[in-house]
């Protein structure tokens, strides 16, 4: 029941905020299963995990003050004129021929020896997932606002997208968990997934196009210094 709840609340979030915020953010959920796991299950967070929280929150809170802002998009024609864009059909192509040739050729090869097989898979599909939630909670939107939704079939495609791409990043992300340990897989995965996700809604949603310098640099020390916190809370 929390993580369900926790999922929709994440889902929303996608919905009122810009993704390059959103995703970055997720971190928080190891900040406070480390935090709660110490208070209630007699956990010991050694030093280098006070100092990977005491990052986390610090790179969170750069990252919240010069967050971007996406451009805005307010109907389901508008999505639609995004996903036409040619530099998000050129990002989305090679995605999926990038993942294939993951899967069906580096997988057999050199996916039981190298992290990064799987959890590129993971995260590369994963980037496209995000794209289909920002798409459906718009629709939803429109939904609640007495738009006849259920008509477009945009809205039933991004539904089947967003269902075949969490599918697709469970499996790997299982696959590379029972390969490899969690505490490599975790910051790894959330680094490539973050990494992917944000040069998505870049090119989708065109959020850093109006940024000055200083938010740019803002945005990118915050999330490697919660990446540095993540490393932290993991390795140690």
């Amino acid at each position: 029941l929390a993580v369900g709840v926790g999922e929709a609340a994440n889902f929303a979030a996608y919905v009122f905020a810009p993704a390059t915020l959103v995703t970055p953010l997720g971190a928080l959920s190891v900040l406070v299963s480390a935090v709660l796991s110490s208070i209630f299950l007699s956990e010991q967070l050694n030093v280098h995990g006070k100092m990977g929280c005491v990052l986390s929150i610090l790179g969170s809170t750069v990252m919240v003050i010069h967050a971007p802002q996406e451009e805005e998009v307010s109907s389901l024609e508008s999505m639609a004129e995004k996903l036409k864009d040619p530099g998000f059909i050129v990002f989305a192509v090679c995605v999926l021929v990038s993942s294939l040739l993951l899967i069906f050729v580096a997988g057999p090869r050199y996916g039981r020896s190298n992290v990064l097989v799987y959890v590129l898979v993971c995260s590369a599909i994963g980037s496209l997932s995000v794209s289909c939630v920002k798409g459906l909670g718009i629709a939803l939107k429109e939904l609640f606002a007495g738009k006849p939704v259920l008509k477009e079939p945009l809205g039933w495609v991004l539904l089947l997208c967003l269902v075949v791409c969490i599918s697709v990043q469970i499996n790997y992300l299982n696959k590379a968990l029972d390969i490899f340990n969690t505490s490599v897989v975790t910051p790894v995965y959330y680094v490539l997934f973050t990494t992917a996700v944000m040069t998505c809604s870049a090119i989708l949603f065109k959020e850093w196009q109006h940024m000055v310098l200083d938010n740019v640099v803002g945005t990118i020390s915050g999330f490697l210094t919660v990446v540095c916190g993540i490393f932290l809370l993991h390795a140690f």
